[in-house]
């Protein structure tokens, strides 16, 4: 049974991938019926894989000696991961029924928004490196073209480019580890070389460890990074919830999560994990402060939440991270879709152009507010009780510094999550905007990620005991929904880090009072927007980039017979490796 429904999760999106692809543009309503059906009918899939989660091989492909076997495994974190990549990825299909109608080349788009899903399914369900490696090149290359989707805006191809080559560093790092791995033991194996670790020479497992931060930090745009990211807002907004919440950027903090038992006793490993987690976290709050677009604040806030997420990891508080993972994608999705429905009405993504449209767009204030709630902490929402598990692992046994800074930044998550809903939302209308009503598809697909972000915390017992019987070389231990409550409620760190969220809430109510603070702050706000320098370092990286990729179009002569010559000739050396590597 597990077998059919790990091959179903992955084939099924991307069968739909290639029916909404045949079938043309001429049948838009048949094309959103049937990217909606596939989506949905993998995420129920997916979802019936959680009575089935193990430890053992569910799915084995034998590739001779090589490539060893193309092994799947239905355990707690791979399960978990696929069901928030094909719900979330089935939402943001729904919300584009209504988003994506009577825009063009939707064949295109859906396509690749469900092969991208099928991609995330497979790379956490997989435990042969070298597959995980091509599924992590896949969802690069989706994230590519939906980021470029409207590819008469140069802004959004340059944003496609730009996220695409950022983010090979972490197929590199990838890679690498995947090479190390397979030339010290001959296996590509992710479970049995969590089993024994100790297989590398220390050397060679602190390169593995500290390339993989690489590649976790590159995908889940983390310091020094994190530029693209905000770029990929140039894609529509139900791809901005897909990458940000369900897909591209939780690869990243899965790797460092699925590979921390190896790494734990690398020297440095941990307190570097942490340092960049604190570092992604600050910086993108602050970017967050002063940004006045609003997918760029909420890109801004993946970035620090996914911070958040890296900084547990570091801190050993595994369950922590994957609880907070749950907790974000649920909230940041509703924010991203929420957002979009509020762009989609207006027609502008400018803050200061908007204020007072709660009243015209009642249904769309409360879902972004529950989900604003959710992001700044606020209790009982499901981002106050995830955020709590991992400031109290990172206060036990770790640096108190970078605990300090952490507790720091949630306060200025709330402040610049308030910040957000005010000048949407509330206060006087500051430019005169048509708003259109939200369409049906939308409140569908917005209605379950609010109920979501007030609920889910409640899965804190059944997600602990998922992720502690199926992960053995994790040492997770197993914590009851009652367990966390008292854990939570009796930690005093708890109320000092409500008390920093209230002051970072009251410091909006009371920006006029402090302005001349403010004043003196300027040249924090003129580097934090560009991105602390980091942004003419990568543009410097990606413009380098394109610039070799310009020089090497000159060996593309536009002859056939010279092509035909250089693929043959490839695969001969390619053959010819595989047989000596035999």
């Amino acid at each position: 049974m597990a077998d059919e429904l790990i091959l179903l999760s992955i084939g099924l999106p991307w069968l739909g991938a290639l029916l909404v692809w045949l079938l043309g543009d001429r049948k838009a309503k048949f094309q959103h019926g049937i990217a909606v059906l596939f989506a949905v009918a993998s995420a129920v899939t997916a979802c019936l894989l959680l009575p089935n989660v193990g430890t053992s091989t569910v799915v084995s492909f034998p590739m001779e000696t090589t490539f060893g076997e193309f092994n799947f495994v239905a355990d707690g974190l791979g399960v978990f991961l696929a069901v928030i990549a094909t719900v979330v990825g089935s939402l943001a299909v729904i919300f584009s029924v209504d988003y994506m109608k009577g825009a063009a080349q939707l064949g295109r788009y859906y396509a690749m928004v469900l092969f991208f899903i099928g991609a995330m399914v497979g790379l956490v369900l997989t435990s042969n490196i070298l597959l995980m490696f091509v599924f992590w090149e896949i969802t690069a290359l989706c994230s590519y073209a939906l980021i470029s989707f409207y590819n008469d805006d140069p802004k959004a191809v340059s944003g496609g480019m730009k996220a695409l080559i950022i983010t090979q560093f972490g197929g590199l790092g990838l890679m690498l580890g995947a090479l190390v791995l397979f030339a010290y033991t001959g296996s590509f194996d992710i479970n049995v070389f969590l089993a024994n670790p100790s297989v590398l020479p220390s050397n060679i497992l602190g390169v593995m460890a500290f390339g993989f931060l690489i590649a976790a930090a590159a995908k889940s745009a983390q310091f020094p990074f994190q530029t693209w990211l905000p770029d990929a807002m140039e894609a529509p907004s139900p791809i901005s919830a897909l990458i940000h919440a369900a897909t591209m950027v939780n690869a990243g903090v899965y790797l460092l999560a699925r590979f921390f038992p190896a790494f734990e006793g690398v020297p440095g490993w941990r307190i570097s994990v942490m340092v960049v987690g604190m570092l992604s976290a600050l910086m993108a709050a602050v970017m967050a402060l002063v940004a006045t677009d609003l997918k760029r604040v909420l890109a801004y806030s993946t970035v620090s939440q996914l911070g958040y997420m890296v900084y547990a990891v570091g801190a050993g508080g595994v369950f922590a991270s994957q609880f907070h993972l749950m907790s974000h994608s649920i909230f940041k999705a509703l924010l991203f879709l929420a957002a979009g429905a509020v762009i989609h009405s207006v027609g502008t993504r400018d803050m200061r152009q908007m204020g007072g449209l709660g009243k015209k767009l009642p249904f769309v204030r409360i879902v972004f507010v529950i989900g604003a709630l959710a992001l700044a902490g606020i209790p009982i929402f499901n981002g106050f009780w995830s955020k709590e598990l991992i400031l109290e692992v990172g206060m036990h046994g770790n640096p108190i510094w970078l605990y300090v800074i952490m507790l720091i930044v949630a306060g200025l998550t709330a402040l610049y999550t308030f910040r957000c809903v005010w000048l949407v939302f509330y206060g006087e209308e500051r430019s005169e905007l048509h708003v259109h009503p939200v369409g049906i598809f939308s409140k569908i697909a917005l209605a379950p990620l609010a109920i979501g972000a007030v609920t889910t915390w409640l899965l804190a017992g059944p997600f602990s005991n998922l992720l502690a019987e199926s992960l053995p070389t994790h040492s997770i231990h197993e914590l009851s929904l009652m367990e966390m409550i008292r854990e939570v409620i009796g930690t005093p760190a708890t109320y000092i880090a409500l008390a920093v969220v209230t002051l970072g809430l009251m410091t909006w109510v009371v920006r006029e009072q402090i302005s001349g603070v403010v004043k003196n702050l300027r040249f924090l706000e003129t580097a934090a927007v560009q991105s602390f320098g980091f942004e003419a370092i990568n543009r410097g990286i990606v413009a380098g980039v394109q610039k070799i990729a310009e020089g090497l179009r000159g060996s593309q002569t536009g002859l056939l017979n010279w092509n035909v010559f250089g693929i043959v000739a490839g695969l001969i050396l390619v053959l010819a490796a595989l047989l000596i590597g035999a």
